[in-house]
């Protein structure tokens, strides 16, 4: 079976967690990507890839935040909730300035484009999306957009930067996700090591 987990420290946390269900060492060397043990082939991939590497079926499961599946709208099957990495995506602003919500139409800037125009559309405000990749907090201090869209876990950035969390648009999480292919052929399998999982992990 081929996983594909997200560089970092939840990379990390799930090789703890298969370390505890096979009483064995699991860790990449330094700048290897894949790591073979115990009948497993993990693959170490960028955060935003793991998806695509499970919907391609170039891995049968991954790990990856329930906010990137929602933002690439992935054609994967969700199996279970780690737990781990916990955050929300929320509207955040220049502190003490509601001025956007009397606006007609507002300027937002992300880096979860999808996320944030299904968010303002359902709310049936009229929004430009600014896609960005990084620093998104400087984009409304100078006036690039009114809002933005971004992922909070303290809310510490935000607070140095002078802005504030406004709306909490959904809580995330990291999710083991399937291939649907994969899922067919190897379902024993798949729920098996899921239910491993679920016994160490505590859920």
């Amino acid at each position: 079976m081929t996983i594909a987990l997200p560089k970092g420290r939840i990379a990390e946390d799930v090789l703890a967690i298969f370390k505890k269900i096979f009483n064995e060492d699991f860790e990449f060397e330094s700048r290897k990507l894949i790591l073979k043990k115990a009948g497993f082939t993990f693959l170490n991939v960028r955060n935003w890839d793991v998806a695509t590497y499970v919907e391609k079926q170039a891995a049968d499961i991954g790990v990856v935040g329930y906010d990137v599946i929602t933002e690439l709208r992935s054609d994967v099957l969700e199996l279970m909730d780690l737990g781990l990495g916990k955050c929300r995506v929320s509207v955040g602003g220049i502190k003490g300035d509601d001025s956007y919500k009397n606006k007609s139409e507002i300027v937002v800037a992300s880096k979860l484009a999808n996320i944030a125009k299904d968010y303002f559309s359902k709310q049936g405000i009229p929004a430009e999306v600014i896609k960005l990749n990084g620093s998104i907090e400087l984009a409304p201090l100078v006036g690039l957009s009114d809002v933005i869209v971004d992922i909070v876990e303290t809310g510490s950035t935000l607070r140095e930067n002078g802005l504030e969390e406004k709306e909490v648009i959904m809580h995330s999480s990291a999710r083991i996700i399937a291939n649907k292919n994969s899922f067919l052929t190897k379902k024993k399998e798949i729920l098996s090591l899921i239910e491993k999982i679920k016994e160490v992990n505590g859920a």
